[in-house]
């Protein structure tokens, strides 16, 4: 099983990095190039950043942990119909390729998180004192909810064609309510008790008490989007056991 998930990694490496002009590059660009635009937007304004004085580093603190779970849960859930022709193979399995995918972009995606934070605290001087636990928990957070709604959806994909542009479209208001652009504490009680609900929420706030001393997040609960990770992993794990012998002959 080992070395059948580090092929399917290094497939993945040399197809999805290996033959696009700037590789991983791009893993870091494209968050820059967000996290920039959103700095140049607001600072234009005349405002100051909810959190601390630096828009780049408190903007950064909710795109990452957002983009992490946005990525996984979008490589994971097209994994199987990815590595579909090897499936066919009785010592490839859909849980291979689901584990393949998985590490990968973790990996991938924690990499381009302590690089850009990193990046922004030494380009602008702002000498932060990480609290490493609360970043390392931010990011089991986001791995754990990504994989778990990749692998839920691993399954509505290849079994419901049109979820998959149904999802899409239904996925974007959560980059305007997991925080990103505002902090929890800003926003009324009811709608607060609203957004709490939201796993996102509790993985950028885990986020911002990992970068600024002060910030309060006391609302975020661990617990809370690990067990909602762990019901929808089951789920999904349960359903591709029982169809993907069917779904894979489709």
């Amino acid at each position: 099983m080992g070395r059948t998930i580090v092929a399917l990694i290094l497939r993945e490496i040399a197809t999805r990095y290996g033959r696009s002009p700037g590789g991983y590059l791009w893993e870091i660009a494209e968050p820059v190039a967000a996290i920039a635009l959103l700095s140049m937007v607001f600072s234009a304004t005349g405002m100051h950043p909810t959190v601390g004085t630096s828009f780049a580093l408190f903007y950064a603190t909710g795109f990452l942990p957002f983009s992490l779970y946005l990525d996984l849960s979008n490589t994971v859930a097209r994994s199987v119909q990815f590595s579909r022709p090897f499936l066919q193979y009785p010592s490839v399995t859909y849980m291979d390729a689901i584990l393949a995918r998985a590490i990968l972009n973790l990996l991938t995606q924690t990499t381009v998180f302590v690089i850009v934070l990193g990046g922004i605290d030494l380009l602008f001087g702002l000498d932060t004192l990480w609290n490493i636990p609360a970043l390392a928990m931010a990011i089991a957070m986001m791995a754990a909810i990504g994989i778990a709604v990749g692998v839920l959806n691993c399954y509505l994909f290849m079994e419901f064609p049109v979820w998959e542009r149904a999802w899409s479209i239904l996925n974007r208001p959560m980059f305007l309510i997991s925080g990103i652009f505002f902090t929890y504490g800003m926003m009324p009680a009811s709608a607060q008790k609203v957004l709490w609900y939201n796993p996102i929420i509790h993985g950028v706030a885990m986020t911002r008490a990992g970068v600024y001393p002060a910030y309060d997040a006391s609302y975020a609960t661990p617990l809370y989007v690990f067990g909602v990770a762990i019901v929808v992993a089951f789920f999904g794990l349960l359903l591709l056991w029982r169809h993907h012998s069917r779904l894979l002959e489709s």
